[in-house]
């Protein structure tokens, strides 16, 4: 049977991906680095990003609720009731995301490293992924999709050869290194099991992953905060518990806001039925792009550091590459369906 298709374009869901991105951007870098009434400094990811996640959460779980998007997940039977339960992919698939959650909002709060240069060294790792994913699964990889990888990666090589390397404190590589294997995991279990183009699929996946990775995320953080790695563990009472009296809570509240909307389009992106390489850089570009406006619009309104010039020429080469995966389909296809006829 021929998967459903949305009339939607892929490209409108990146773009309204882009704009929920934007604002999460912003206010996350404020509160994280305008001094705290109470406290006399900023605060910290350890501090904002309990309740941010738990905030998620519950309005995730909210939306798969009254969207109805439950009634496609896997049932396990509690006596009368049927309750969504997992499937042993998408519980290592939750597994995987819990780690991406938290590790993207970590990365825009890590004190001396900047939101530009974090998310091309993290998008930059994915980028890599997403095509050995495919040909792991035995997927065609178009050449625009190579095209717009090696765009990327050229994006990167600007941007780390101006700062002069990686250089990066314990707590950012640790970001690194779990957010890249939280992505592949979970996009080794999309193109496995869900990758088809129909939409039942899609929600089916959403909720059975989220099920696990939300929760997941918040034990991740706990257990990573009372570890000290990068001597932060003394915030983890404030941030788990001190939050939820303080004026900042509002704040959180429009993290947590959109970090949902920003996981349901996400989502659709991903699991559209074209390959990896394709998708993939459309969705962490457009994050990117994201950051990087964010950047720029605190640096404007709100006296935060400008971006680099060589991060700046980075996000313009990454807007290429989505202008090139958004274009070179669609000239393919017509190409085609001209020859087909002549």
């Amino acid at each position: 049977m021929k998967a459903r298709q949305s009339a939607f374009p892929l490209e409108g869901y990146v773009l309204l991906y882009l704009l929920a991105y934007l604002p999460n951007v912003i206010v996350t870098k404020l509160v994280t680095s305008t001094p705290h009434a109470g406290l006399g400094r900023p605060l910290t990811g350890l501090e904002t990003l309990p309740a941010s996640l738990i905030i998620n959460m519950v309005l995730t779980w909210g939306f798969i609720w009254l969207s109805g998007w439950h009634r496609d997940a896997n049932k396990i039977a509690l006596g009368p009731i049927r309750l969504p339960f997992p499937t042993f992919y998408t519980f290592l698939s939750g597994l995987g995301t819990s780690l991406v959650l938290f590790t993207v909002p970590l990365s825009f709060t890590i004190p001396d490293v900047s939101i530009p240069f974090i998310q091309l060294v993290m998008r930059g790792d994915i980028l890599i992924i997403a095509p050995l994913v495919d040909v792991m699964f035995g997927r065609r990889v178009r050449w625009w999709s190579w095209t717009a990888l090696a765009m990327v990666l050229f994006a990167l090589l600007i941007t780390l050869s101006d700062r002069g390397g990686l250089k990066l404190p314990p707590i950012a590589i640790l970001t690194v290194v779990l957010y890249t294997l939280g992505y592949f995991l979970r996009l080794f279990v999309m193109t496995k099991i869900s990758k088809s183009g129909d939409p039942a699929s899609v929600r089916r996946y959403f909720v059975e992953e989220k099920m696990i990775a939300l929760p997941m995320s918040v034990v991740i953080l706990a257990a990573i905060s009372a570890s000290g790695i990068g001597g932060q563990s003394g915030e983890l009472a404030w941030g788990f518990i001190g939050v939820w009296s303080d004026p900042v809570l509002l704040d959180l509240f429009w993290i947590g806001a959109t970090l949902t909307v920003i996981s349901v389009l996400a989502i659709i992106i991903l699991l559209d039925p074209r390959e990896n390489a394709y998708c993939v850089p459309l969705e962490r570009a457009a994050s990117l792009v994201a950051g990087i406006g964010g950047s720029v619009l605190l640096a404007w309104f709100w006296g935060v550091k400008m971006p680099r010039e060589a991060e700046l020429i980075g996000a313009g080469v990454l807007v290429g590459a989505i202008v090139l995966l958004s274009l070179a389909p669609r000239l393919s296809a017509r190409r085609q369906a001209h020859s087909e006829s002549a």
